[in-house]
């Protein structure tokens, strides 16, 4: 990840905003010059820029061996113009072009830019700077006047509102420059007003959108004048809390990165919004929006990292690189930095990751609880966060120093107090009573600038004597490098990737609120949660200020993700992830020793990876009605077909002919199974009745009459047959095959019944034959244990009818089709809902192998759907009604297709 932070060290500017206050803004600079000594025998010019600022007025020398002078202007005793005589005023007519300023304190900053902690001198001083333009002279004086006025106010809230005043009439006379344009035939969108908001800073301006491009002009033209996105390489955008409120929005034109290439404050909502919808409408046909639930799946099936599923999560939850109070939050993984080697195979290792920090120490936790049960309304555990401002910056004050002095008014803190060890600050997080902070992204990045201090700061001496300099770091760590390297490996653990969805419960799931947040000893004060407090209904403005700076100086919570119990990862077969994958690599299982089984998975991964390759081989009408039900011998040679013309139907892959054409009764039947063994017909109907078809004798067996309407759906597995019908019900039958030799009768007994509200229209079994999946009509998935014949999960996750539903062949997700033409992924372990993507009509059918889905569409289409990057990757012209069934071969080379149509469809997979 690269650093949103510019070190001063590196930055050919030795001005930043940085210099001002927080929430303090930049207004307009003027050439000028420093008169020392003016009038005096050893009168001296400096020469420099004059920036003028809402609260203070900052004079950048252009020799770097001076210092950088701020003046505060509350401090200001007099501001007026320079009279030749050397007296000043308030104002007037004469032509000078010299300032006077009469102040009581001035800052002393990047002398010989250097970043130290300010200098401050006290006492009543004149300083007098010449303007290159004396015709300014008169204006630069009534802003200043004006801005000291504000300044002076005796309440914050009155200082806020007139500079917010001052602000909004500059805005309003002033609009986005047009010939800044990339070209000349852009057309333009919408144009308003705005921040830009980067660490500590925020930067006001215009912003302005068109058919190509999104840019954002500097009221000061600072840094640069104008920013300029090209909408073609945006491909993530967010909406953002901004100061508890929903102003912000930032865009993104990488993947995987932190770190955003522009981020936007509105100073409305609807601003806001509308630009989130413009770029949204413009990014609909480049990019899939993704959710968490979407990278949840991606990252269950090792196809991102731990890393990356974290940088997902804090992007989703409002946590940002350009917002310090929302900065992404990482966990501490490690638990020994004392051994001189680092053994991940040893869970002793690793820090319980189903605890919060504060909750560690069992000695320190029973006083926190201690404390608690005697608090009054509102309770907290914990007296600071796991992440703010001053956290993130104790971590990174060797890479940016300035950011530290600005948060800390010039000053860097105590040098005993600064991030001088790992093993210490980890230390004092088990023991401290007041430190509960994680860690951040950058411990298992591949920068190691924020632990080695490369720019040679002065950052104090320690009570024991010595300079705090480079962090001191763990034993079993050789180098910096080292230390990240295997901070890395630790992060994608084996032990990691089976417990981390227990941290994501804590940060971001369902364990941050409520009941379960107590439980689970994670409670803090209440205005760090989202919503914790309502700015708006805060009528006073001191306290509204007040309020806000409190939140934002002592943390928030991320906004919460999950409501239910996060899903486990899905571990692979490899020892440790850290020894196949790094932060960007798919993680895949180690190769063994080849075998047939390894040979027959090899195969159905690279057919599935074709599968946008399937090419239509026969069809055949064959039936007078929708095909209803599929079912194939085991050499392939046979196909069974099901109708609503109550037709059971045999037809000869070989001749290409249909060889038999069975009725049970005058009413549809609604799906087919064919035993093992291949000597028997299983077909379900609408007249409430299972019908058994011999295949060598030529006529039905047996009549199962097992429900009190419809079937709808059977499965079959290890001697038992699944019926569920639109009675509200799921039987298991224990059934016996009849003998192959003679017709003799099946014998049922019914072990269970799975009863449901309303009616079921769709069932299937997990492989193993423990688990089975039912769908209603009112669009409810339930999960049921067979062992135990009791349900698990029961999802309302569809509107209407669901068509089809289905176990990965891991059995550990669940895909469910309806007529709201959603397809749903449902987690087995949680019953939770992790991805869900929408067609524009309903998938009537579907075979998947957990990554990809093939459907079968309303219109006739076959769809091919990405579920891990959430996008639909083909469509198949097929047939010319509704697809209603389809079947696939072990070896997922061969398909076949039954429709609305009548036809059956025979597809082949073109490598």
């Amino acid at each position: 990840m690269r650093f949103c932070f510019v070190c001063s060290g590196f930055s050919k500017f030795r001005f930043s905003l940085l210099l001002l206050n927080l929430e303090e803004y930049y207004f307009e600079q003027h050439t000028a010059n420093h008169i020392q000594n003016k009038g005096g025998h050893n009168e001296r010019k400096i020469r420099g820029s004059l920036k003028i600022c809402s609260k203070s007025v900052i004079f950048e020398p252009d020799a770097i061996s001076q210092p950088i002078i701020k003046i505060p202007l509350r401090d200001c005793i007099k501001i007026g113009k320079h009279e030749e005589n050397g007296s000043s005023r308030h104002f007037t007519k004469a032509k000078s072009g010299a300032i006077s300023l009469l102040f009581s304190q001035v800052y002393f900053i990047k002398e010989h830019n250097i970043v130290a902690p300010y200098k401050i001198e006290r006492g009543t001083m004149e300083y007098v700077f010449e303007l290159d333009v004396s015709g300014k002279v008169e204006d630069v004086v009534e802003t200043l006047l004006q801005l000291h006025r504000a300044s002076c106010l005796d309440k914050l809230g009155d200082q806020t509102a007139m500079i917010t005043a001052i602000l909004q009439s500059r805005l309003a006379r002033t609009s986005f420059d047009k010939n800044r344009f990339q070209s000349v035939s852009e057309k333009l969108h919408m144009e308003c007003q705005a921040e830009m908001v980067t660490p500590l800073v925020t930067n006001p301006g215009h912003v302005c959108i068109t058919d190509t491009n999104l840019y954002f002009q500097p009221l000061n033209g600072h840094p640069k004048p104008v920013v300029q996105i090209t909408l073609q390489d945006v491909r993530r955008i967010y909406k953002r809390r901004h100061g508890l409120m929903p102003l912000g929005l930032e865009v993104f034109c990488t993947e995987d990165d932190l770190c955003s290439d522009i981020y936007l404050k509105f100073y409305e909502p609807q601003d806001r919004d509308d630009l989130y919808f413009y770029i949204a409408t413009y990014l609909e046909h480049h990019v899939a929006e993704r959710t968490a639930e979407s990278y949840t799946l991606q990252w269950q099936r090792g196809h991102l990292s731990n890393y990356q599923y974290l940088l997902h999560l804090n992007n989703l939850a409002d946590r940002s690189c350009n917002d310090l109070s929302q900065y992404p939050v990482f966990p501490w993984i490690i638990n020994d930095y004392c051994s001189a080697e680092l053994d991940l195979s040893n869970p002793g290792t690793f820090r319980d990751l189903s605890r919060p920090v504060g909750a560690l120490n069992k000695e320190r936790l029973e006083r926190l609880l201690s404390r608690y049960q005697e608090m009054p309304e509102p309770k907290f555990m914990y007296g600071s966060h796991y992440s703010s401002p001053g956290y993130v910056l104790f971590y990174l004050v060797r890479i940016a120093p300035e950011y530290m002095l600005c948060l800390q008014n010039g000053r860097f803190d105590n040098a005993d107090r600064m991030f001088n060890s790992i093993a210490e600050t980890w230390k004092n997080c088990l023991d401290g009573a007041t430190d509960f902070k994680e860690l951040i992204p950058e411990f298992y990045g591949d920068d190691v600038s924020f632990l080695v201090n490369s720019l040679k700061l002065d950052l104090g001496k320690r009570q024991g004597g010595q300079m705090v300099d480079d962090v001191e770091l763990p034993p079993w760590a050789r180098s910096p490098e080292d230390f990240l390297q295997k901070s890395k490996e630790a992060l994608e653990s084996g032990y990691v990737s089976e417990h981390l969805h227990e941290w994501i419960d804590l940060i971001f799931g369902y364990k941050q609120k409520g009941t379960d947040a107590v439980g689970a000893h994670n409670v803090f004060h209440p205005l760090t949660y989202e919503g914790g407090v309502d700015l708006n209904s805060i009528e006073d403005p001191d306290e509204k200020v007040a309020m806000l700076t409190q939140i934002l100086e002592f943390g928030q919570t991320p906004k919460q993700l999950f409501v239910t119990p996060h899903p486990r990862r899905i571990t692979p077969k490899c020892k440790s992830f850290s020894q196949t994958c790094g932060h960007n690599a798919p993680l895949v299982d180690s190769p063994g020793e080849e075998s047939f089984e390894d040979l027959t998975e090899e195969s159905k991964t690279l057919a599935w990876n074709n599968i946008t390759k399937l090419q239509l081989h026969e069809r055949y009408k064959i039936h007078k009605e929708a095909v209803t039900g599929i079912a194939v011998s085991g050499n392939g040679s046979s196909v069974f077909t099901t109708s609503q013309d109550s037709t059971l139907k045999m037809f000869s892959k070989e001749s290409k002919m249909l060889q038999r054409s069975i009725s049970f009764s005058n009413m549809a039947l609604s799906s087919c199974l064919l035993l093992p063994g291949d000597a028997t017909v299983i077909s379900s109907s609408w007249d409430n009745n299972v019908y058994f078809y011999s295949i060598a004798f030529g006529r039905r067996q047996d009549t199962l009459m097992g429900h009190d309407d419809a079937v709808s759906k059977i499965c079959w597995h290890d001697n038992r047959l699944y019926s569920a019908s639109w009675d509200s019900t799921v039987k298991v039958w224990s059934g016996v095959p009849a003998e192959t030799t003679c017709p003799k009768r099946h014998r049922f007994d019914m072990l269970a019944e799975l009863e449901h509200d309303v009616s079921v229209d769709t069932i299937s079994l997990n492989a193993a034959g423990t688990m089975l999946v039912s769908g209603t009509r009112e669009g409810t998935v339930s999960i049921w244990d067979l062992t135990t014949a009791t349900i698990l999960h029961q999802i309302p996750c569809h509107s209407g009818t669901i068509r089809d539903a289905a176990f990965s062949p891991d059995s550990r997700h669940v895909l469910s089709t309806g007529a709201d033409g959603c397809l749903n992924v449902i987690d087995v372990q949680t019953g939770m809902l992790i991805s869900s993507m929408t067609s524009d009509e309903p998938q009537r059918c579907f075979i998947w192998d957990g990554n990809s889905v093939l459907s079968g569409s309303q219109s006739g289409e076959l769809l091919v759907w990405d579920l891990l990057g959430g996008k639909l990757s083909e469509r198949i012209q097929g047939h010319t009604g509704a697809v209603t069934c389809m079947w696939m071969n072990e070896q997922c080379s061969s398909i076949i297709t039954g429709g609305e149509d009548r036809q059956i469809m025979f597809w082949k997979l073109q490598y």
